[in-house]
C-alpha cells in the first residue's frame, strides 16, 4: 500500500500538543485549519480528529502555551482562533527537545542486533 491508501497514523503519545503548538507557530489558526495543516503538510498521514484535536486545545489553553479568540473565519463563520503565546513557545522548544532525545533512542534500540 503506499501512503495514499494506508490507514491514518496513530500518533505517538505526547506528539499531538507538539504538533499542534508547531502549527501555531505560522500565525493564528481555528481547529479546521490546524487539522488541516497537518493532513497536507504530512502528505495526508497525520489525520487528527475533533475527539483528539479540541482537547489537546484545551489542554494548551489551560497550560497558558495558547491563548484563543473568536473571530470570523475564510468561510464567515464564526471560528475560535488559537495563538501561540510566550510560554507556548518555551513549551514548543522542551517538547521539540524531548522528542528528539526520543527519537534518537528509538534510533538505538532499532539498530541493535
Amino acid at each position: 500500500m503506499d501512503r495514499k491508501t494506508t490507514p491514518p497514523a496513530d500518533l505517538l503519545p505526547g506528539t499531538l500538543d507538539l504538533l499542534v503548538l508547531k502549527t501555531l507557530t505560522r500565525g493564528p489558526l481555528h481547529g479546521y485549519g490546524i487539522a488541516q495543516y497537518l493532513l497536507n503538510t504530512s502528505d495526508s498521514v497525520l489525520q487528527v480528529g475533533e475527539g483528539s484535536l479540541y482537547p489537546a486545545l484545551q489542554r494548551l489553553l489551560v497550560n497558558g502555551w495558547a491563548d484563543a479568540e473568536w473571530r470570523q473565519s475564510e468561510t464567515g463563520r464564526r471560528a475560535r482562533f488559537y495563538k501561540l503565546t510566550a510560554a507556548g513557545r518555551r513549551r514548543l522548544r522542551e517538547e521539540e527537545q524531548e522528542f528528539d532525545r526520543m527519537v534518537d533512542a528509538i534510533r538505538i534500540v532499532l539498530r541493535a542486533v
